[in-house]
């Protein structure tokens, strides 16, 4: 339950930032909408791409993973509280708000990625296990997007100055965990060549790519879009991504538990396949309500799939290279998000929102159709079954 709760509060604090960004960096001094808030959003997930291996890597040769995630915590909630307070006393440019949100962000990952590595180091069913951890994902991300909505309410930074506080209970909550890593420790190297060494883990990896990339666009692009085409305010916009995010959160243990007793195979390749038309789908609902309607559908597509996909890293890995997996999947995950920002951000920009949605939800299905042979040929060393 610790575990979870950390994973909770740092996706509580990432996406109360969401629903009014657009805000947010005007009153960081952008001068700019979509194209300051591409690079605000992608300068954190560019950190988390940097800086995911280094923490999984440290803690796997370490043997050690607390200290890392209470570090991380504590200096992301710094510079979240400098990012909130720097616009109110001094006359800083955007680059350098940029700065320091990249820094916020390479220290973020670490209790957010060692955190569900620890979920992983427990026993009774991976899929469970990454039931739980996506449970607290969805609930910190449904929570976060109507919640973060309402403070813009208030003022343009008090998001900022919330997550950093998040920040630090997340530091104060981990003391409470027992560091579960494997007492040995795997060398620095050993974690760096896993891939190398297991390359089915490129299978999930890819999976988690594509699908954290329609995470980012909708992010990025889904949000202006809610915003500028149905007129929401941030709250109504917030309102609009836990309707993705709700059921997300809820069905991820149940859908986790199936895929221990069903094997990943069939949640991983059609929900992968269904998700990519829903996501077009949302582009091309004529109203906000139908629009609502499709996010609920989005999430729980998602919610079938992304425990499956967590849960296949931990069946392909050995227990001294969890850290360097996990970490592996959080910076394919990352680079995903990503590049849904950046890739969402300049097809909108250039072509329209409409082209966006195509671009993302056909990304989806193309990924799902290469990697399926593949899938479908993998067998699981060991993989773990719940007791009955």
């Amino acid at each position: 339950m610790v575990l979870a709760g950390v994973v909770f509060a740092v996706l509580l604090a990432q996406v109360l930032l969401y629903p009014g960004v657009d805000t947010l960096v005007r009153a960081l001094g952008a001068e700019t909408d979509l194209d300051a808030s591409m690079w605000f959003l992608a300068a954190e997930f560019a950190a988390f791409v940097a800086f995911a291996g280094v923490w999984g890597v440290l803690s796997d040769a370490s043997g050690r993973r607390l200290p890392f995630i209470v570090g991380g915590a504590v200096t992301g909630g710094l510079l979240y509280g400098l990012l909130a307070w720097l616009p109110g006393v001094a006359s800083v440019s955007f680059e350098t708000i940029l700065l320091v949100r990249a820094l916020q962000g390479a220290a973020t990952i670490a209790p957010f990625s060692l955190s569900m590595t620890m979920l992983m180091d427990l026993s009774g069913g991976h899929g469970r296990n990454m039931g739980a951890a996506g449970i607290a994902i969805g609930s910190g991300t449904a929570l976060g997007a109507p919640l973060g909505g309402q403070l813009y309410g208030v003022a343009p930074t008090l998001p900022l100055a919330v997550a950093g506080g998040l920040l630090f209970v997340v530091a104060a909550l981990a003391t409470l965990a027992t560091d579960r890593a494997p007492a040995d420790g795997s060398r620095i190297g050993d974690a760096l060549t896993g891939l190398r060494t297991t390359p089915t883990l490129a299978i999930p990896y890819t999976f988690g790519f594509v699908d954290r990339m329609t995470a980012g666009f909708f992010a990025l692009v889904g949000t202006l879009y809610f915003r500028t085409v149905f007129s929401l305010t941030p709250a109504e916009t917030g309102v609009m991504l836990a309707l993705f995010f709700a059921p997300f959160a809820l069905l991820q243990y149940p859908f986790g538990v199936l895929s221990d007793r069903v094997g990943r195979t069939v949640p991983v390749a059609v929900g992968s396949s269904l998700y990519g038309l829903a996501v077009v789908a949302v582009g091309l609902a004529p109203t906000a309500l139908t629009a609502g309607l499709g996010m609920v559908v989005v999430g729980v597509i998602g919610a079938l799939m992304a425990p499956a996909t967590m849960a296949l890293v931990s069946d392909l890995a050995g227990d001294a290279e969890r850290g360097g997996a996990m970490a592996g999947f959080n910076a394919a995950g990352s680079v995903g998000f990503l590049a849904g920002i950046l890739v969402g951000g300049l097809v909108a920009g250039e072509v329209g929102y409409l082209a966006a949605f195509v671009v993302a939800g056909g990304a989806e299905l193309v990924v799902a159709l290469v990697a399926l042979p593949g899938l479908l040929r993998l067998e699981l060393p060991g993989q773990e079954r719940p007791a009955d």
